[in-house]
């Protein structure tokens, strides 16, 4: 069996290999993320993510958008970017939700858990029993 007989199976199989690597290449990025984004939304803690990140891959993909304009490359890059880049800023739309509204309950916590003292000064729970 000769390599000729075979191109009615390689060329298609070729083909199919080419569009998974460029799927790979798009959404490999996003795909840390993806645990990453559940798991700050169950616990609505985002302590342990830094923001910086955020902003260094958003400087870089833009860039490379930029950078297309001027001298085209692969066309899997760029939508590689444009992926990341919205994967970013969904990112950062939850990490700011989640902080804001945990320094709204703390501070919402710390008025509740103060009291007024007769001279007018806030008292908290630590200083309840000393006097103004």
């Amino acid at each position: 069996m000769d390599v000729q007989g075979l191109d009615w199976l390689l060329v298609p199989l070729q083909q199919l290999v080419s569009w998974g690597a460029a799927g790979a290449m798009v959404f490999g990025g996003v795909v840390p993320y993806i645990p990453q984004y559940r798991d700050i939304r169950r616990t609505q803690n985002a302590e342990g993510f830094s923001t910086y990140v955020c902003l260094v891959l958003l400087v870089a993909n833009i860039l490379r958008i930029l950078f297309w304009f001027g001298r085209h490359f692969e066309s899997p890059l760029l939508w590689q970017s444009i992926v990341m880049i919205i994967t970013m800023l969904l990112m950062l739309k939850l990490c700011t939700e989640v902080r804001v509204a945990n320094e709204l309950n703390v501070k919402r916590r710390f008025f509740t858990a103060s009291r007024w003292c007769s001279c007018g000064q806030v008292v908290t729970p630590s200083r309840w029993h000393t006097s103004c």
